[in-house]
């Protein structure tokens, strides 16, 4: 049967590319690195409690 759960590591990964591709472009545009991977993972780890969660 399918399983329409993943696991947390799969849903962090996913997140954390979907942000990070975000991140990509903050940075370029001229945003402190260690600010935009602060959102980064403040957003990739929301997103894994919704998935868990919601």
């Amino acid at each position: 049967m399918y399983e329409s759960r993943k696991d947390w590591l799969t849903s962090a990964a996913i997140a954390g590319l979907g942000a990070g591709v975000v991140t990509t472009f903050a940075v370029s545009q001229g945003q402190n690195f260690f600010v935009a991977v602060a959102i980064t993972l403040f957003a990739a780890g929301l997103a894994v409690l919704f998935d868990r969660f919601a």
